[in-house]
């Protein structure tokens, strides 16, 4: 078979959960595929640093391609139909995509375009309580034409059954899984940017700095019940950064929140870690947790999406309501007093990793999946 062209329709392609798993197929696919990536946001393209030289990629832009962003038309969405015609497949990732989803349902039966995949890792903060009515009738609309949607947490696959409509056997869900750090790599992590070795404990996150993420509410708990000697370290890129900095200065810990900013390969870092904090107000199954756990670190967390079925039985007391930020910061305290606690929890955490999200298994699926559509095409 000819190199497949595939389309990335993104809602951004900053360095975030869904970026990351995006990237490593691609590195794992290697030269079979060759990729185009188009972003709903045209600049948030931070995710491209993480792609192999060797592999062939473009980001072309609203200047040579139709933009994912603007009012639904017609016009538009014949814009896109039409651009898709030079591809074997397209993937669309997330609600800012939905657009390119829309374009073939409705120009699918006028032309001859490629299968397409769309795949939902969850919500922004604007849905973290509530998916907004008018999304969701969009996508019942507009999935239909779907070839299969992928989620990789059991909530996500409820949710695409039973709000969206989609029939079980268009919905895939395949788990997040990474390549694990070994443990000669886990003794000897990679340093982290403003973080002096054998200092106090290291308490990190990596994420997204969005709303979502809910950063803020992780300075606060930080604030509340880490030792004076302790540092976070909050490794990612958004937005948020200079909110999340106000409320370090707030709160008289902005000269122990360090924000090194992006890092290529986020896991051989953060075993340098004892803890491993999640803060946000929504997630499915998040990547950075799963590499936490390869890691062998415990980890505090928000009792959001599939997070407290992840991580082990050991881990469960340190999964708390996100509205109860003293239970969170009375977690953060146990945590940090209690060496042998962090290094049980760890081991236990490490083996689930090591058990449940082998990268290898992830790409199987995926490429089992994109390669059945291309040459059933």
């Amino acid at each position: 078979m000819s190199r497949a062209r595939i389309l990335h329709c993104h809602s951004t392609f900053n360095l975030g959960g869904k970026e990351a798993r995006a990237v490593r197929l691609m590195n794992a696919f290697g030269d079979a595929a060759e990729h185009v990536i188009l972003s709903s946001i045209p600049d948030a393209l931070g995710a491209r640093e993480a792609i192999d030289p060797a592999i062939r990629v473009s980001f072309p832009g609203d200047a040579a391609a139709p933009p994912l962003h603007g009012k639904p038309s017609m016009g538009r969405y014949r814009d896109l139909a039409d651009y898709m015609r030079g591809f074997d497949l397209v993937l669309t990732y997330n609600w800012g995509s939905m657009d390119a989803v829309g374009a073939r349902r409705v120009f699918a039966p006028f032309l001859h375009l490629p299968p397409l995949v769309h795949h939902e890792d969850g919500f922004n903060q604007d849905e973290a309580a509530r998916q907004k009515p008018a999304r969701v009738w969009f996508r019942r609309l507009m999935l239909p034409t779907a070839a299969h949607v992928v989620v990789p947490s059991q909530r996500l696959e409820a949710i695409a059954h039973d709000v969206w409509k989609q029939p079980r056997g268009r919905i895939e869900r395949i788990p997040n899984g990474i390549r694990l750090p070994t443990d000669a790599e886990i003794a000897d992590p990679l340093p982290i940017e403003g973080v002096e070795p054998n200092g106090g404990l290291v308490i990190g996150t990596v994420a997204g700095l969005r709303p979502v993420k809910n950063l803020p509410r992780l300075v606060r708990i930080f604030a509340k019940a880490a030792p004076a000697d302790a540092r976070l370290v909050i490794l990612g890129e958004g937005p948020e950064r200079d909110v999340i900095m106000a409320v370090a200065s707030m709160l008289g810990v902005a000269d122990r929140v360090i924000l090194p900013g992006f890092v290529r390969d986020p896991a051989l870092h953060m075993a340098g870690f004892d803890i491993f904090a999640l803060s946000s107000d929504s997630e499915q199954f998040p990547i950075s947790l799963v590499e936490a756990m390869g890691c062998a670190l415990p980890a505090l967390s928000t009792d959001v999406g599939d997070i407290a079925a992840m991580t082990s039985a050991a881990n469960s007391p340190f999964i708390v309501a996100k509205e109860n930020e003293d239970g969170l910061a009375a977690a953060l305290a146990r945590l940090c007093a209690d060496g042998e606690l962090r290094r049980s929890i760890g081991t236990a955490n490490r083996a689930g990793a090591l058990r449940d999200y082998a990268e290898e298994v992830m790409i199987s699926c995926y490429h089992n999946l994109y390669w059945n559509l291309i040459r059933a095409r």
